[in-house]
């Protein structure tokens, strides 16, 4: 059940403190709870919850979205984040509490419910109207018109708009928190998670009939003796894997006998689960050792995290990644999410969808893409062509013979992979200080959430340093004024 609460944004000084005195207004907390549509958001949320007369009674959207927003923000744990809300008076009114007070408001556990129910689609709404938001603030103090009108106020819907602004494009893969995967250890964990199974089939018929062998702890010295040499023998690791490959197969077969008797009602809901991931991952194992390869489409290379996949880089440091590929946008400083996916993708198919996008927000389409070579391709640079927008690189064809030519055309290069190489700043940020840099949850549902609202934090960040900006600029005009008079 959820109550519709009509007052999702207290002010600062209607907060209840203990011990007296008031919170302060120019904190940054009270500062971005005043930046957050909570009603729109508390629309979205309501309609997420299905029936919101059904069930317990469910929290408000503030509170979920805030705690998130804190988690992010400061980069913590689902207990550290509850233990920061309970010290901090701030915290606890960013989150819609009307008063301070010394218990947990809220069970760490439910920051897992608080994920499911304000999914990416939620977050990136969110984020769309911060950047809308932040325009139209912009172009009320600059005396801009309005988009679709000429400055003299005539209509001009019935012409092109002209393209203006920038929009700068790029992609990265976002690690999760996974056990680096080679295929001994993965029918390891197999091996192990089918014993358990056989165990909880063979229970109802213990005494009446005679357990099926597994050779379980000959399984587990073979691969112990393996994994503890530092240094592995292409000989041996084909060895191990062989082994344990036969041990699957043999519990495969032995939990196929045990179905015959025990229904595979006995097993909860993660058990079911590992069985259906073993099965295709054991077919997978199988065929790359009897054809002696080592990859496969749709490799699984997580038994407790079934949808990561491995996503080819080609980095120095990480020539492979494991966790989903993230392709963004970047308009103004505020960072924007174009696709997310835990299968590989070509950016360069993200390039058009993002240009209409762009012109969605603003009735145009930029007047520059900055964008690696990859988004370089014929699609791409004809339909940028006919809408005449340039798209940063070289010329398609042979390079200019004319010297003056070509050295305008390196020295536009270089200015352009300046304006492009923001987009990495954006990238470092967010994974040095946001959790962008490894992802500790589990689903796959929650992982992209976590992803969206690490962005939401960016643009966040971004629209208070603009409030700051503003705030000082209006502070030092006054004080010149005032030694002016």
């Amino acid at each position: 059940m959820y109550k519709h609460n009509a007052k999702q944004l207290l002010l600062p000084h209607e907060f209840f403190m203990p011990f007296e005195g008031q919170l302060n207004p120019e904190n940054r907390w009270c500062k971005l709870a005043g930046m957050i549509p909570w009603e729109t958001a508390e629309e979205r949320y309501i309609e997420s919850l299905g029936n919101p007369n059904a069930g317990q009674k469910a929290y408000s959207v503030r509170m979920a979205l805030g705690t998130l927003i804190i988690q992010n923000k400061k980069n913590l744990s689902d207990r550290e984040t509850v233990a920061e809300i309970t010290e901090n008076p701030y915290l606890q009114y960013f989150i819609g509490l009307p008063a301070f007070v010394q218990e947990p408001p809220f069970d760490a556990s439910l920051l897992v419910h608080f994920r499911k129910r304000l999914g990416k689609d939620i977050i990136n709404e969110l984020n769309e109207l911060l950047f809308l938001e932040e325009e139209q603030n912009s172009q009320s103090d600059d005396d801009a018109p309005r988009a679709g009108t000429t400055e003299g106020g005539e209509d001009a819907s019935s012409k092109e708009p002209e393209n203006k602004g920038n929009l700068i494009l790029d992609a990265t893969c976002v690690p999760v928190d996974i056990q680096y995967p080679t295929d001994s250890r993965l029918l390891n964990d197999a091996r192990e998670a089918l014993e358990e199974i056989i165990d909880v089939l063979h229970a109802p018929h213990v005494g009446t009939c005679k357990k099926p062998r597994t050779y379980r702890q000959r399984a587990r010295k073979q691969y112990l003796r393996f994994e503890r040499k530092r240094k592995h023998s292409k000989s041996e690791i084909r060895k191990t894997n062989g082994q344990q490959l036969r041990y699957v197969g043999r519990n495969l077969r032995i939990i196929a006998e045990l179905v015959q008797k025990s229904p595979l009602m006995l097993l909860d809901g993660h058990q079911y689960r590992n069985l259906l991931v073993v099965q295709e991952l054991y077919r997978q194992q199988l065929e790359m050792y009897q054809e002696k390869k080592h990859s496969i489409p749709d490799r699984i290379v997580s038994l407790h995290m079934p949808f990561v996949r491995p996503i080819v880089r080609g980095k120095k440091n990480a020539s492979v990644e494991f966790g989903p590929k993230l392709a963004v946008s970047i308009v103004d400083g505020f960072t924007f999410m174009e696709k997310l996916s835990f299968d590989a993708f070509n950016e360069g198919i993200t390039l058009q969808d993002s240009l209409e996008r762009f012109k969605e927000r603003h009735g145009h389409y930029p007047a520059v893409v900055y964008a690696d070579k990859i988004y370089r391709n014929r699609d791409n640079l004809r339909f940028c062509k006919k809408h005449n927008i340039r798209l940063s690189g070289p010329p398609l064809g042979r390079p200019s013979k004319d010297p003056k030519v070509l050295k305008e055309q390196r020295k536009q290069e270089r200015e352009d992979t300046k304006i492009r190489n923001g987009v990495e700043g954006k990238f470092g940020e967010g994974k040095r200080f946001y959790g962008l840099g490894l992802v500790m949850t589990r689903l796959q549902d929650t992982c992209e959430t976590v992803i969206a609202m690490q962005l939401l934090v960016l643009n966040l960040e971004r629209k208070l340093r603009i409030l700051i900006a503003h705030f000082l600029s209006w502070l030092f005009s006054n004080q010149n004024g005032a030694l002016c008079c």
